[in-house]
């Protein structure tokens, strides 16, 4: 398959993972519409890539953790296509292990409604747009805390970030039985800490995810080569989890 055409999502898209995610499907020839907290931050990725990729990426403002604002990104997404093909519910708002009574309730109200609230309604406000697809295909980072809970100790995220992780794969769990039968496959992605190398457009194309060229850790570019084996795959192939073990 090609992935020119195609119509392609991406949340939490201003950095790291996200920004990555953009860049390398705006190279494959998808036409890509990120979305950042602000639209500044959403910006900034379209504009950071060089060549004609640039022109196939399409920067909005969504905060995950407000409803009104993922109805508005559907809404704006909707007057610019009339498919997406692949939805990438990357987005999620970090909350770093401080001690459990350290973290403000609007702190833990926001990290499970942006991860767990904001997949949940992304699923929901686009899935006309995914049913209107002839490959429908949704991605969920999930991350490796909600496989292995608080027995990963090295993960350095607070309690309220492992409840919304848990939460959101306990989503994409019920959302793939339920989807999968009228066509629409749900992927999702639990890896370990990786590299979150964040190559502009000039560099992706040269870097390797060949582990003898990179250091010990998982890499953007493998998780990235993951996600388009798994889109890359006849219809009656469906891969519903990549589970990744820790180093």
């Amino acid at each position: 398959m090609t992935f020119e055409n195609l119509h392609v999502v991406v949340t939490g898209a201003s950095r790291h993972f996200g920004r990555a995610l953009a860049i390398g499907f705006a190279h494959l020839g998808a036409e890509v519409y990120v979305s950042a907290r602000t639209v500044e931050a959403a910006e900034r990725t379209r504009t950071e890539v060089v060549g004609a990729a640039r022109e196939r990426i399409h920067a909005f403002g969504c905060d995950l953790s407000r409803p009104a604002d993922i109805r508005d990104f559907a809404r704006q997404v909707s007057e610019r296509t009339d498919r997406v093909d692949l939805l990438v519910n990357n987005g999620a708002r970090w909350l770093d292990g401080m001690e459990f009574e350290a973290a403000t309730d609007d702190q833990i109200v926001e990290t499970i409604e942006s991860t767990a609230g904001g997949t949940v309604l992304m699923v929901k406000h686009f899935l006309p747009l995914l049913r209107a697809s002839q490959r429908p295909d949704i991605i969920n980072m999930v991350a490796v805390s909600a496989a292995y809970g608080a027995g990963n100790a090295k993960s350095s995220a607070h309690e309220a970030f492992y409840a919304a992780k848990s939460a959101q794969a306990g989503f994409a769990d019920i959302l793939s039985r339920r989807l999968g039968p009228s066509g629409v496959r749900v992927f999702s992605l639990y890896p370990p800490d990786f590299s979150t190398s964040d190559p502009k457009s000039v560099e992706w194309e040269g870097m390797s995810a060949n582990p003898s060229q990179q250091d010990e850790k998982l890499t953007t570019q493998a998780l990235f080569e993951c996600i388009v084996y798994a889109v890359e795959q006849p219809r009656d192939c469906f891969i519903r989890s990549f589970h990744f073990e820790p180093r």
